[in-house]
């Protein structure tokens, strides 16, 4: 479906050179802030205590937040758990006090504003637990991307597996850019939105490819610039349909899904921004300068019509 049609294909490689050296200076921005800064870990990485009450009617999250960093618990994340009644506070690991202890002042103060809540339980995540879930995670963030640049090796060609996996990179880096430095806590939610970026970007990228390599059979006459150019301009409309269909449902839940979606949703928003600008000025440019031409399909049919023969 296309609500409309461009009768005349944008030259968007005419511009690649600058694009990409805006990419490479943001990305480079996003690892100065990452080695200097460094990311915010939650309590999810670097331990802390759980604690988890129940109120008698349903709760205002607001106002038991509101209410703990008035009594100077200004890093207690507050959301709900299972039902509006039932209420899940983090607090991250403070030296020279107790699980214990903290989970007894947090109760203290909550009771304080509502006596009649009751606490359910209290939990401890240890550090160590903490840095087994963040190298879980990088392994997960690696096995993806070889995934990915093995998918694409064998769907098209090594050039576009390369290329994507550097746009990739460069949509991930630049979500950790951000969260770096604007010191955003980094969760285990955060992490499940890079993950999902790495999978739609990468839709983004073999859409566009596919029509590139539709491109070098039909159009025998034009440059690999012209071909990539249409590729890009023909898909335009179904980019701009899907991707705001998609940044509006994310927005829904940035703005209104609370707290424990807050987060999450932020890192999809501006991944999904950056997924569009790398799958047409960051991973086409790329697949053109490694150098792919119309022969590298043309070889790669003739083989395989080859080995079907007897």
């Amino acid at each position: 479906m296309e609500f409309f049609r461009i009768k005349h294909d944008i030259p968007f490689m005419k511009y690649a050179t600058v694009t990409t050296i805006v990419s490479a200076v943001t990305f480079v921005l996003a690892i100065f802030f990452l080695a200097t800064k460094g990311l915010n870990l939650g309590v999810d990485f670097t331990g802390g205590t759980v604690v988890e009450v129940r109120y008698a009617q349903t709760a205002d999250i607001q106002k038991i937040r509101e209410h703990l960093m008035a009594q100077g618990f200004h890093d207690a994340s507050v959301q709900n758990f299972g039902t509006s009644r039932d209420v899940l506070v983090r607090l991250p690991v403070k030296a020279g006090v107790t699980s214990a202890k903290l989970s007894e002042d947090v109760m203290a103060k909550l009771k304080q504003q509502t006596p009649d809540v009751t606490l359910q339980r209290v939990e401890f995540v240890g550090p160590q637990v903490g840095q087994e879930l963040l190298y879980d995670g990088s392994l997960a963030l690696l096995a993806v991307s070889l995934g990915i640049m093995i998918y694409l090796a064998l769907r098209f060609e090594w050039r576009f597996s390369v290329a994507a996996i550097i746009a990739n990179m460069h949509d991930v880096v630049i979500i950790l850019g951000f969260f770096a430095f604007f010191q955003w806590e980094f969760s285990l939610t955060v992490l499940a939105g890079v993950l999902a970026i790495l999978g739609y970007s990468v839709n983004e990228s073999v859409v566009v490819f596919d029509r590139i390599r539709e491109n070098f059979r039909k159009m025998r006459k034009a440059s690999v610039p012209e071909i990539i150019d249409n590729a890009i301009t023909r898909t335009m409309s179904r980019t701009i349909i899907t991707h705001a269909m998609t940044e509006t449902m994310v927005l829904s839940m940035l703005f209104f899904g609370g707290e424990p979606l807050f987060y999450f949703a932020l890192a999809l928003t501006i991944g999904i921004v950056f997924g569009i600008y790398s799958s047409v000025l960051v991973a086409s440019p790329i697949v053109m300068w490694l150098g792919v031409s119309r022969e590298d399909f043309v070889r790669t049919e003739k083989k395989q019509e080859a080995e079907m023969l007897p």
